[in-house]
């Protein structure tokens, strides 16, 4: 999609709401369940808003920025308020770009097993291969139980103006 077209997609007054309501669902429900969300052994069920780029272009920025606010107050600094919130832009934009595709749902999975675990085994020491696989297997989960189903409910529950 084109630049242009993708601005004018996610910057309706309605599509807006949306984004700052993803943005804030993300955060709250990050903080919500801090202590398993936080750290090279993490389970972030917040995740799951990961797949709303599948139907909502809008999701795209607003994962950035709930990412970006969840992680200021996560205690590991520039590292995960950037790098983070950069690597979610990343999955986020690749999962809008295969929304047609299975593929889409491998993008959360796939980037934040891989390049969150560059800096969180860098910063608590433990073997990159080993945080590779427990936040890819992580992220699988939150994608498979909890994010599948969101977007099944979100398809039957979407308006026809939307499809």
């Amino acid at each position: 999609m084109k630049a242009k077209q993708y601005l004018r997609d996610v910057s309706t007054p309605h599509r807006l709401a949306r984004a700052g309501v993803i943005a804030a669902l993300y955060v709250g429900i990050t903080y919500v369940l801090a202590p398993v969300s936080f750290g090279p052994l993490q389970f972030r069920a917040a995740e799951a808003l990961s797949v709303l780029p599948v139907l909502y272009p809008e999701a795209v920025p607003a994962l950035y920025v709930g990412v970006l606010i969840a992680n200021l107050f996560g205690g590991l600094g520039p590292w995960d308020i950037f790098g983070g919130s950069l690597v979610t832009l990343l999955a986020a934009a690749m999962t809008y770009a295969f929304r047609r595709s299975w593929l889409a749902y491998l993008w959360p999975v796939m980037l934040n097993g891989l390049l969150v675990s560059l800096y969180l085994h860098v910063l608590y020491s433990v073997p990159y291969w080993l945080t590779v696989a427990y936040i890819s297997l992580s992220e699988a989960a939150v994608v498979v139980l909890l994010g599948l189903p969101l977007i099944g409910a979100l398809r039957r529950w979407r308006g026809p103006e939307e499809s």
